[in-house]
């Protein structure tokens, strides 16, 4: 492959990977307006973000059987093709109700596009390159988090938080012409796979009963719910109790995603020296101390605007050397069923993601405390789930090597 067409890939697979975090992103700084013109609170607001998590969670599902039965990019186009109808839908919703229904479906159609881009890495590099493309697609799609809140912001602020979802539509077409023209079909269809509810269920459980699976997916996802408590979480924190305005707001969102972004390209430096299991629990230990001191500086009332930015920048690098790690690890085990892991893997991130947002909306009390509580248990679990995970893992027989051979090993 040569060094143009590699980063082509890199850079294609990276805007697909992207479009959820835009989609989730892009229209944060817009919730005051949004509650104000549809007459409800920022906190049912919030749920259209909650519905948001459970539609990409539950369209992985979806997606996954289907790209393994029909290929790749035939889903996809479908998908991209729902986003820009969805997207377009929502600048014109009149309720919270519609909205949070037309997010529902933007998601569903949004996973296309995650599930294909885990996939496709899994198709189109070397298993032990894995982990170093995942640290090149975070930086690609750790652009959206400086980019999406800011340009959201003073969209909102210029043009109202309608004109937000307009553009998301309008990026989800460019991104459709880019598939079509520069993306391979990394998959043949597979006649063979049934799409039978018996048969889809079996791949599947085949999946979860994987160790190396299970404890890394899990763990991850569970560690990346802290993420999502954050993102949901940051417009009450501050724009509400902080009192920094929508521009603003879109600068602290961006500043503070250099931490995850700094943060996954240094793994990549990394992963010269260490393993990526070494790795994740160094990260996964570093997270919940600095989860510990956000919870406690919150409930004591020591943390100010900048020490909470400060402390929510280091949890966030935590997940920069987690997230690629663990899903490496998560797939390596498998070659022909990648679209049902990657499937999988996708789930449980906002499924339990989801689960996080609607702890946080149910348990709102106009302060941080339910954001950084939600954060610290996500590290506290997902350190939990990985040591007990390893100890399966290591009765079954030690960790899946980095190569392609044992790559192939599971189907």
């Amino acid at each position: 492959m040569t060094r143009k067409r590699y980063i082509t890939l890199i850079l294609i697979l990276g805007t697909l990977t992207a479009l959820g975090p835009f989609s989730i992103d892009m229209y944060l700084p817009g919730f005051p307006a949004i509650a104000k013109d549809l007459g409800t609170t920022v906190a049912e607001v919030s749920l259209s973000l909650s519905s948001f998590f459970i539609g990409i969670s539950a369209g992985q599902f979806l997606y996954g059987p289907l790209m393994d039965r029909f290929g790749r990019k035939v889903p996809l186009y479908i998908g991209l093709c729902g986003y820009v109808i969805a997207s377009t839908a929502c600048a014109f919703a009149t309720t919270i109700d519609a909205l949070v229904i037309l997010r529902f479906i933007q998601a569903i159609c949004s996973c296309a596009a995650a599930v294909a881009s885990v996939a496709m890495v899994r198709d189109l590099f070397p298993v032990q390159d894995n982990a170093k493309v995942f640290s090149l697609l975070m930086l690609v799609v750790g652009v959206s988090p400086m980019i999406a809140p800011t340009v959201g912001g003073y969209v909102t602020a210029g043009f109202g938080w309608e004109a937000v979802f307009l553009i998301l539509a309008g990026m989800a077409a460019a991104i459709l012409l880019a598939v079509y023209f520069g993306l391979p079909e990394s998959s043949q269809p597979d006649p063979t796979y049934s799409l039978a509810p018996k048969q889809m269920i079996g791949k599947f459980m085949a999946v979860l009963k994987e160790p190396q699976f299970y404890t890394y997916a899990f763990s991850g996802a569970v560690s990346f719910a802290g993420l999502l408590a954050y993102v949901s979480g940051s417009p009450l924190v501050f724009m509400e109790i902080f009192q920094v305005n929508e521009k603003q707001y879109g600068w602290v969102f961006a500043f503070l995603s250099i931490g995850l972004i700094g943060a996954s390209q240094v793994n990549s430096v990394m992963l010269r020296r260490f393993r990526s299991e070494q790795i994740i629990i160094t990260a996964l230990v570093c997270q919940l101390i600095i989860g510990g001191v956000l919870l406690a500086g919150t409930i004591l009332g020591f943390l100010g605007l900048f020490s909470t930015i400060a402390c929510i920048f280091l949890f966030l690098c935590c997940l920069g050397f987690t997230f690629p790690n663990a899903s490496a690890l998560s797939l390596a085990p498998f070659s022909k069923n990648a679209g049902s892991a990657s499937a999988l893997m996708g789930a449980s991130q906002m499924g339990i993601g989801a689960l996080a947002t609607v702890v946080l909306s149910v348990f709102s009390n106009h302060s941080a405390v339910p954001m950084a509580g939600v954060m610290a248990a996500s590290a506290l679990l997902a350190l939990l789930i990985l040591w007990f995970g390893q100890k399966m893992i290591q009765a079954k027989g030690g960790l899946y090597e980095a190569d392609p051979s044992a790559a192939g090993a599971i189907h």
